[in-house]
């Protein structure tokens, strides 16, 4: 069969992955992000992560909350490649999983905000409206859907 007409599928006929997922993937380890980014400057590690964020504590709870992220993208590759076949059961999985990273960045989001004393700044309300659109996109996209039951199919 020709499946180069449809854009979601690949050439066996399987749903790729939502670039959504990709999205949400990378707004929860933007701590795993900003810290290799920061890797690239030689001269200095610290400056980038220190002005993302100024508490270390906050740096180092986004790193724990990514960790969740970045476990789920090796999850998604190993899925693209079908194999180790043991991993399907916990990949059909991946939206609870993601409910708890978001709700675990959420509660992230909240100490955040109590820490600034209540005061409103871009970088949170920018945060708390992509961790918004994030549950919508969570349980209301069908394609989302479809590709987290592709695996359970073939």
């Amino acid at each position: 069969m020709n499946f180069s007409h449809i854009r979601w599928l690949d050439e066996k006929g399987h749903i790729k992955p939502p670039i959504y997922l990709y999205g949400m993937l990378i707004f929860i380890a933007r701590g795993w992000c900003i810290w290799i980014a920061s890797l690239t400057q030689a001269s200095d590690r610290a400056g980038l992560v220190t002005l993302i964020y100024p508490q270390k504590a906050d740096f180092i709870m986004s790193l724990i909350a990514g960790l969740g992220a970045v476990l789920i993208y090796f999850l998604v590759i190993a899925e693209r490649k079908r194999k180790p076949e043991w991993l399907r059961g916990l990949f059909c999985q991946i939206k609870v999983l993601l409910l708890g990273l978001l709700i675990l960045d959420g509660g992230l989001l909240i100490a955040r905000v109590m820490s600034a004393h209540y005061l409103y700044s871009w970088s949170i309300g920018l945060d708390g409206l992509f961790l918004f659109w994030s549950g919508l996109y969570l349980f209301k996209s069908k394609r989302l859907s479809h590709y987290l039951s592709d695996w359970k199919v073939s």
